[in-house]
């Protein structure tokens, strides 16, 4: 591994687009975009993408600065693109603060992206509380003491603080934390992105006014 000198020398040297990348023809792609995710989504399955339900969240507090982390997608309606955290994390204080976002979804093995900007929501306690009892069980360990982004003073009390929530969920399974929130986005643009080997992208947006809008698409510049 070259040192800070050749760091620039050494991402240059690096494949981009190495292929063999997927194909896309837009004049074919439905009205909806959503069936286009749904689509693209099942092909990145079976081209073996690891991990292809792991999205990018994008989100900006009341100051406006931005943050950005590696989630995974845990449904997808007519209603949006659903994830979970507690409401007391950071970006459970940021879309309080300034409920819209961004994801992006990054298909590298066929060179693909999908981006999506709109306003999130916070779904209902009932449905909250079913997402929480449906996740594995370490997924509720990790959730139930619920202190995301908090000061740490050692890895020890992670392990000691986790071993507490598992006994508390043995003894109890349906237990709920009072903070566990599931967001969903509802987006006013998703634009997929299918990379070309000389750079000429392809890229396809779809944009409405409002959630309740009709659907415009167009093409973008590369």
């Amino acid at each position: 591994m070259a040192g800070r000198d050749g760091i620039r020398d050494l991402l240059r040297g690096l494949r981009v687009f190495a292929g063999p990348l997927a194909s896309f023809d837009p004049s074919a792609a439905p009205d909806d975009p959503v069936d286009l995710f749904v689509a693209w989504l099942g092909e990145a399955i079976e081209a073996g993408v690891p991990e292809p339900h792991a999205m990018t969240l994008a989100t900006a507090g009341a100051d406006g600065a931005p943050s950005a982390r590696v989630l995974i997608l845990r449904d997808l309606t007519d209603e949006g693109w659903s994830f979970a955290t507690t409401t007391t994390s950071t970006k459970g204080r940021e879309l309080a603060d300034n409920p819209r976002a961004a994801l992006l979804f990054f298909w590298g093995l066929q060179g693909r992206q999908v981006r999506l900007r709109g306003p999130v929501h916070l779904a209902g306690a009932e449905e909250r509380a079913a997402d929480f009892t449906a996740r594995p069980l370490e997924g509720r360990v990790a959730g139930l003491h619920g202190r995301q982004s908090q000061p740490l003073d050692s890895l020890e009390t992670v392990h000691a603080t986790a071993e507490e929530s598992r006994v508390r969920l043995e003894a109890d399974p349906g237990l709920v934390p009072d903070d566990w929130g599931l967001y969903r986005l509802t987006p006013t643009e998703v634009e997929f992105w299918q990379a070309d080997p000389d750079r000429r992208h392809t890229r396809l947006r779809y944009r409405r006014a409002d959630v309740s809008a009709p659907w415009e698409r167009g093409l973008l510049w590369p």
